[in-house]
């Protein structure tokens, strides 16, 4: 008998137990949309991160006084280390003998409300000082108005550049260039107008305002503010010259004597992406785990249903053995019919599991993706449970005896 043929008796069993088939497809493909859906949430994940920090530029690194702060779980806090003053950072700025751009910026406020008139925002606006690198060093770019000028930056005007949230919320039927703001207690000019951006990884560009470094000093409620230090390098090539350069120069500035350790981190824009994709890994060994432990469950059913129907069809397979089936067409039918149940499932389910997964990654900010490699997994991996639950139900039935069979009642 020839394959064809069994499919054809294997689509003819379920039709006749559609109920019970359904059921058990329906707890497989529960099984692998949660194990598909995780994965693409985390493929998606990764590709929003990738573009956040392509956007940001391969080429640079950052000094701060404290790691990254990027940990899973309860892993420990980076060490920080005293906080990085204005001073110095400007001095490294100024004394940097490199073919590098230099930017330093700070974080002002997280909560600072900004008003316009009778219009105010909700007190969740971010303000950072930068200087006139600041805007390249994050990959933003403006839709409106200019930069700050290096005069501006040095000696503290009153000037600004806001996110497309802060323009929607307080001029939506008007030019917000040359308009005056309050920031707190502080009333600035807007010079420019950031492109919007969306949200990458839960956190909102458009969302901030932008002051120079002078202006952060005094809305900032830190009395003693760390500043932040990135080094873009036009070349690759150079990278490992340039991080060696500035860490003996900042261990000068920050008096860092010789046998001593850096006082100050020194990190890569791409290990910090790095360092979320290994994160991530944690997550992606629990979501395999869930959906293993639901497809054993569902193959324990499976099987459970196929020795059900074997000995509601003792009487068939004594017949088709009475008429010249041999054992390996006997078994070889229940395989496949096995299998089929698996499929209907594992196409369900990855298409579940696919739409779940990016209807996550759409509310988080990312993109639409088609995980290719993970459909194609998720058949192999019907088939393999297809196999391995109808393995013993077949195997029983190719080894009853025809008169018995026959006899069964």
């Amino acid at each position: 008998m020839n394959y064809r043929e069994n499919i054809r008796l294997a689509l003819e069993s379920i039709k006749s137990n559609r109920l019970r088939t359904m059921l058990t497809a329906l707890i497989i493909a529960i099984g692998l949309m949660a194990l598909v859906g995780i994965l693409t949430t985390l493929d998606a994940v990764k590709k929003s991160m990738t573009d956040a920090f392509s956007n940001m530029g391969a080429n640079s690194f950052t000094i701060r006084n404290r790691g990254t702060g990027i940990r899973i779980g309860s892993g420990k806090r980076p060490k920080p280390f005293k906080a990085i003053r204005y001073e110095d950072a400007v001095k490294f700025k100024d004394s940097l003998n490199t073919p590098a751009t230099v930017a330093v910026s700070v974080f002002a406020s997280g909560g600072s409300t900004i008003k316009y008139g009778n219009l105010k925002t909700n007190p969740n606006i971010n303000v950072q000082g930068i200087d006139e690198n600041g805007l390249a060093a994050q990959g933003l770019g403006l839709s409106e108005g200019r930069n700050f000028s290096k005069s501006e930056v040095v000696v503290g005007n009153n000037v600004c550049i806001v996110g497309g949230e802060v323009v929607d919320k307080l001029f939506k039927n008007t030019d917000p260039v040359d308009k005056l703001i309050n920031v707190g207690n502080n009333r600035f000019r807007i010079i420019g107008i950031l492109a919007k951006k969306g949200s990458s990884m839960g956190f909102s560009g458009d969302r901030a305002v932008y002051v120079p470094l002078p202006k952060a000093k005094q809305i900032n409620s830190n009395a003693n503010p760390s500043y932040t230090i990135t080094v873009m390098v036009p070349n690759n090539d150079i990278m490992d010259n340039v991080i060696g350069e500035s860490t003996a120069l900042f261990r000068n500035i920050r008096k860092v004597k010789i046998g001593e350790t850096n006082n100050f981190e020194i990190t890569k824009s791409d290990a910090i992406a790095q360092t979320l994709f290994e994160n991530l890994e944690f997550v992606a060994i629990g979501g395999v785990a869930i959906g293993i432990i639901t497809l054993l469950g569902a193959s324990i059913g499976l099987m459970n249903i196929m020795l059900v129907s074997v000995t509601e069809r003792t009487r068939e397979i004594g017949i088709r053995k009475a008429i010249g089936a041999n054992p390996t067409v006997i078994r070889r039918q229940f395989l496949i019919e096995a299998v089929v149940i698996c499929l209907m499932g594992g196409v369900l389910g990855i298409f579940l599991g696919m739409v779940l997964g990016n209807i996550i990654s759409l509310a988080m900010g990312g993109a639409f993706i088609i995980p290719w490699l993970f459909i194609i997994l998720g058949f192999i991996l019907c088939v393999v449970v297809g196999i391995g639950s109808g393995y013993y139900p077949a195997k029983k039935a190719s080894k009853l005896d025809p008169v018995e069979a026959l006899r069964y009642e």
